[in-house]
């Protein structure tokens, strides 16, 4: 088990506490995110996996578990979900 994982619950419970934050107080916490994806000019969304994913050695059938922040055009996060659900 991957240490992302051991801290779900963690994660869930303090998710709440990173709205409001820039992505330079995420990338500080997190690290880089496994992903960027950009929604359109106003909204990006940076996904940490919390689980194994397609580009990891392990072939996985099933979604990964990941967790997403929405950062506004501001660069601020106005929401964190914990899913296996892409945005």
């Amino acid at each position: 088990m991957g240490l992302r994982l051991q801290n779900v619950e963690e994660i869930r419970e303090l998710k709440n506490t990173f709205l409001a934050k820039n992505n330079q107080e995420i990338i500080i916490t997190f690290g880089r995110p496994d992903r960027v994806e950009l929604v359109d000019r106003s909204q990006s969304f940076f996904i940490y996996f919390l689980e194994p994913s397609d580009r990891c050695e392990q072939q996985i059938k099933k979604e990964p578990l990941k967790v997403l922040f929405r950062l506004n055009a501001i660069n601020k996060v106005s929401e964190v979900t914990v899913t296996t659900l892409n945005p």
